[in-house]
């Protein structure tokens, strides 16, 4: 289900961004106005992201193989990281050039005036729309979290990547609109400029937000605290599994999850016994958390108990 609400809101999102992209590169070519360049080049950035999304996502779909054991479900991840770098460089720092410039020479709309308020407000309209799909699909997966939380924490990083895209195309089309009518109103050229400052600072603050997110998916985030814990009550709740000692997750991808564990079994238990409660304990953890792919559990000696028994301290207080 996420992965297909992730994949509906990129195509919805890729699909408003080339028509976006299209009418407003046509205005800037009639009007000549540098906001409606920098949102051109925003549009053509957003669907080239959306790109290279649906390609990670089909990418990370490829089964392991002996040089990649674990599989290929962290491309998602890579490709969301540069989708990351392509909205820095190309969408803000494009703008932001291209706002120095207008404010160093400005020029005021001489041609068709009415075109890019009319192009504008269309594009928010088609933005509005991408931006409620993703958050519609956001809402299916986000539960009770709040939208910051749900961006930090998500493990499928598309909706997060799309959310934050959908909103910064939407206010970034208000700068532009702003900066165009104040320059059509007062006939000075710098408030278009200004407007393309707003749009170049907005996009490189989201592509920040978005390498740190991704850089910390790429090297490895450990379970959310929910699975956690169901992860450990399926492990305590097999009955020749006396105790977990220790365990370790990681997501290898964002619908795959790695475990590690430590338990402790009695010293007098046969290794058919043990080898039968390890996997029942595979089996609850599955049953707990689907996304559980690959589980490695060790067995132990309940060292605290026999430490315990020695010195005649209850177990359960031996250290």
């Amino acid at each position: 289900m996420a992965v297909e609400g992730s994949t509906k809101a990129v195509v919805t999102a890729l699909c408003a961004n080339l028509g976006i992209a299209v009418t407003k590169f046509g205005a800037y070519l009639l009007t000549g106005s540098a906001a409606m360049l920098a949102e051109s080049i925003h549009s053509v950035a957003d669907s080239s992201n959306q790109g290279l999304l649906l390609l990670g996502g089909k990418r990370a779909r490829r089964a392991a193989t002996k040089e990649h054991p674990f599989g290929y479900g962290r491309e998602r991840y890579i490709y969301s990281f540069i989708v990351a770098i392509v909205l820095f460089s190309v969408g803000g720092l494009y703008a932001l050039y291209e706002a120095w410039h207008k404010i160093s020479h400005p020029e005021p709309i001489t041609r068709w005036q009415w075109v890019p308020i009319v192009v504008l407000v269309v594009a928010l309209v088609l933005e509005s729309f991408a931006m409620r799909t993703a958050i519609k699909e956001s809402n299916a997966v986000r539960g009770k979290a709040t939208w910051v939380q749900f961006i930090r924490r998500a493990k499928s990083p598309e909706l997060p990547v799309i959310l934050l895209e959908d909103a910064g195309a939407l206010f970034g089309l208000v700068f532009a609109l702003l900066g165009v009518s104040l320059t059509l109103v007062t006939g000075n050229g710098v408030y278009d400029g200004l407007g393309t400052a707003a749009i170049g600072l907005l996009l490189v603050a989201i592509a920040i937000v978005l390498a740190v997110e991704m850089k910390s998916l790429l090297i490895g985030e450990s379970a959310t605290d929910e699975h956690v814990r169901e992860i450990e009550r399926a492990i305590v709740s097999v009955e020749d599994i006396d105790r977990l000692i220790h365990m370790k997750t990681q997501h290898i991808g964002p619908e795959e999850l790695l475990v590690a564990a430590k338990v402790a079994v009695d010293a007098q238990d046969e290794a058919a016994r043990v080898a039968r409660a390890i996997n029942e304990a595979e089996a609850r953890i599955r049953e707990a958390v689907p996304i559980a792919r690959m589980i490695y559990i060790e067995p132990d000696l309940d060292r605290s108990a026999a430490t315990a028994r020695a010195s005649g301290t209850p177990a359960d207080t031996a250290g």
